[in-house]
């Protein structure tokens, strides 16, 4: 219901470039620079100031987000709730989850909901906690799913399981015969991580910090973008890297891997995130518990 050109306006605002926003809406950035334009021409006046390939919000631009964020918020509440009048669960899903939880977790629940569910229409973007946490505080998804603690002071936090990390490496490599390791007997030894940004990445990190281990004694050859390519990369045998317990289960079953828990023992709670005093649909409440029990059969 609410102006396309106000949903478009929005999105550039938050993102401050026409790129990302075009990429957030799914649009190309022509389409994107029109509506901006026409909204512009509607106000007769500059919503944002360009130059030296950067754009900002003119005064103009600031007061007009402040509205567009009350009427884009009205208009979802209003359509939400008069779907559910029909006292049926339907309508856009829009979930997000860094890497490991959408790789290895959300999808067969996203499946198992949809066919108790057939009206709901998921749609699951990717990207690692730094991202999806953006993007929840920026509602453009309705619900994130990260593997570290929220940093965004805006948005509600719930954790959802325990998820173990552990030291994986190739069945050729000395590491294997360990039945458990010590942060200090990683030091020096090749380590393929995580990118920066990562929940993993940044748990990890902080536990061998919190351990005695600084960055500068840590042996990087390689990061990696994603679960899948990290164990890959493994094993070959490059080195050892620390990974979730959810991704390696089927590495671990074709015997391409080992897995050695870390003593201390190292676990984290995956969470889920959304934004506060938000209205909650009826579809994203329902997904939300049925989620956090199926969570729970990932736990260690």
């Amino acid at each position: 219901m609410a102006d396309r050109r106000l949903q478009v306006f929005h999105a550039v605002a938050k993102q401050l470039s026409f790129t990302k926003a075009a990429e957030v809406l799914f649009m190309t950035q022509p389409a994107v620079t029109f509506q901006i334009k026409q909204l512009e021409e509607h106000f007769n006046t500059r919503l944002f100031d360009r130059g030296h390939g950067r754009i900002a919000l003119t005064p103009a631009g600031e007061l007009v987000l402040a509205y567009a964020e009350r009427i884009l918020g009205l208009s979802s509440e209003m359509d939400v709730r008069l779907a559910e009048m029909t006292g049926e669960i339907g309508g856009s899903l829009l979930v997000g989850a860094s890497t490991t939880i959408a790789e290895f977790m959300l999808p067969r629940i996203l499946g198992e909901f949809k066919s108790l569910h057939p009206n709901v229409r998921p749609r699951l973007v990717v990207g690692n906690s730094e991202t999806i946490e953006t993007r929840v505080a920026e509602h453009t998804i309705d619900i994130g799913f990260i593997e570290s603690p929220s940093h965004q002071p805006n948005l509600q936090t719930e954790a959802s399981c325990e998820d173990e990390l552990l030291v994986i490496c190739s069945p050729k490599s000395p590491l294997a015969k360990h039945k458990e390791l010590t942060p200090a007997q990683l030091v020096d030894l090749p380590y393929v991580s995580r990118e920066p940004g990562s929940g993993t990445r940044e748990f990890t990190d902080a536990y061998l910090h919190k351990h005695g281990v600084q960055p500068e004694q840590v042996n990087l050859v390689m990061e990696m973008g994603s679960p899948i390519s990290l164990i890959g990369v493994v094993e070959t045998g490059l080195g050892f890297a620390i990974a979730s317990s959810a991704s390696i289960a089927k590495s671990l079953r074709l015997g391409d891997i080992v897995a050695i828990p870390l003593k201390p023992r190292l676990t984290r709670k995956l969470s889920m995130v959304y934004p506060k005093e938000k209205f909650r649909s009826r579809l994203v409440t329902a997904f939300v518990d049925y989620a956090s029990k199926r969570l729970k059969d990932f736990a260690v």
